[in-house]
């Protein structure tokens, strides 16, 4: 009984502040995802030596329990869709009678990811411990380590920087599974509907430094879209379908 007790008085503040951490990345999350169904209108723009080479354009239909469709509004790209249900990933071409199943780390533009664009929160996929609070960080953040509880996510490890307060996401360092660095995202905050929002994300490659990819969210309103949607064989028989 002694031992036990020993046992829990060590534990009870571990687990205290583990609630915290995924706490604070949850708070972190409503600034980029605020509501559970939402439409979202994502325009990535590719940098190479500070001067714009691409852009796309997509329309990103966001509902519970992990499940986003990306449709693409670009004239090069018009018809493509990606869909994502749970820790499944389809890409539907105009073209092909059959969807074609993906990784999250399917490249969209540049450094974005399929991942990158369909899902918005961490707190679902990642549980999170601090790495140092921001009175001993030494950056003036709270740093958390967000660690993937599950298959299908895009990176398998995190590197969060949250300010003090208010918990608005300042950085990301983003691992692969392999413990490779794949890149960093830094976010920029804005007013939009008398709501702090995450307003652009910048993701840079630490190996092509000459190059970076913002995806800009230039739209959001809430929206929910029929269930029917989110159905890879529905889409794939559907290619003209107009979605609203």
């Amino acid at each position: 009984m002694y031992k036990l007790l020993i046992t829990l008085l060590i534990a009870a503040p571990l687990i205290a502040h583990a609630n915290m951490a995924d706490e604070l990345v949850y708070k972190a999350d409503q600034y980029r995802q605020s509501a559970d169904n939402l439409k979202v209108t994502s325009l990535i723009k590719l940098y190479k030596n500070d001067k714009l080479d691409k852009e796309r354009l997509y329309d990103v239909y966001i509902k519970p329990d992990r499940k986003s469709l990306v449709i693409s509004q670009s004239p090069s790209e018009k018809g493509q869709r990606v869909l994502m249900i749970d820790d499944k990933f389809w890409m539907l071409l105009p073209k092909t009678k059959r969807p074609i199943r993906i990784t999250p780390m399917q490249k969209l533009l540049g450094e974005a990811s399929t991942g990158d664009i369909a899902t918005m929160r961490w707190h679902e996929d990642y549980s999170a411990e601090f790495i140092a609070p921001y009175e001993t960080s030494g950056t003036g953040y709270n740093e958390l380590k967000l660690t993937a509880k599950r298959k299908g996510v895009t990176y398998e490890n995190i590197e969060l920087s949250l300010a003090p307060e208010t918990s608005i996401p300042i950085q990301a360092k983003l691992y692969l599974i392999s413990g490779k660095l794949a890149k960093i995202a830094y976010f920029e905050v804005t007013e939009i509907d008398g709501e702090q929002q995450v307003g652009k994300m910048i993701l840079k490659d630490e190996i092509q430094k000459n190059r970076r990819t913002e995806i800009e969210y230039i739209a959001r309103a809430h929206h929910s879209l029929s269930d029917k949607y989110y159905n890879p064989t529905y889409l794939a028989r559907n290619p003209s379908l107009l979605i609203r």
